[in-house]
């Protein structure tokens, strides 16, 4: 059983608080609601950061198409005005082992260290309820992109909804603004790029079958 008392009871950053929850969890890993029970955090910032950051890891496969679902669920629920994020059980029940607890530890750190050091409250008004709800929208437009079947589709949405996210919990809106921008830019050039390198692919295909000339 995961020590989740020290990590509900301490003031401590989610960057500490994951670390400490991989440090402490079984071989066998914890299921997505352990690891929320872990946190006890209620706001969708945190359980979105925990989620995005395996999606952040370039070539990591499996972790992020284990969280990418649950993960749109929970932005979905933004933009339905919940006030608390919840999981169905199939959801709930998925588990992520102690090694890919470990690489989202060091991912966190990684990749957001230097965010935990700058972030601070501006634009406010982005953390209010009409907003969250449009910027939870993008965040489920991002989280689909992670399951584009294309490389390294997972890791450029997973930090933009990564950063969105910290910047929730620090109701940091220019941070939010930062992650939504990457994002968009990013759904752009999937619109942009995508039908061109399927038309590649699907002749690639038939070049390999002999069909065309």
């Amino acid at each position: 059983m995961t020590d989740t008392a020290s990590i509900e009871n301490e003031d401590t950053s989610i960057l500490t608080a994951l670390d400490r929850l991989s440090e402490s969890a079984p071989e066998e890993g914890l299921t997505l609601r352990e690891i929320f029970d872990a946190l006890d955090e209620r706001a969708f910032g945190a359980i979105l950061f925990a989620l995005a950051l395996p999606c952040c890891i370039p070539f990591l496969y499996a972790v992020p198409q284990i969280v990418s679902l649950p993960m749109a669920a929970i932005a979905f629920q933004m933009v339905l005005g919940r006030n608390e994020p919840w999981l169905p059980e199939k959801f709930a029940a998925r588990r992520i082992d102690k090694a890919g607890l470990e690489r989202i530890s060091r991912s966190g750190r990684k990749f957001f260290g230097w965010a935990e050091k700058i972030a601070r409250p501006r634009l406010t008004f982005l953390v209010h309820s009409a907003a969250e709800r449009v910027i939870g929208a993008f965040l489920c437009l991002f989280c689909g992109s992670i399951l584009v079947p294309l490389p390294l589709t997972n890791t450029t949405p997973g930090f933009a909804v990564a950063l969105v996210s910290f910047g929730l919990m620090a109701r940091d809106g220019a941070m939010m603004i930062a992650g939504l921008i990457i994002g968009i830019s990013w759904i752009g050039m999937l619109f942009i790029l995508g039908p061109v390198a399927l038309k590649e692919l699907i002749k690639g295909v038939l070049a390999m079958m002999g069909i065309g000339g």
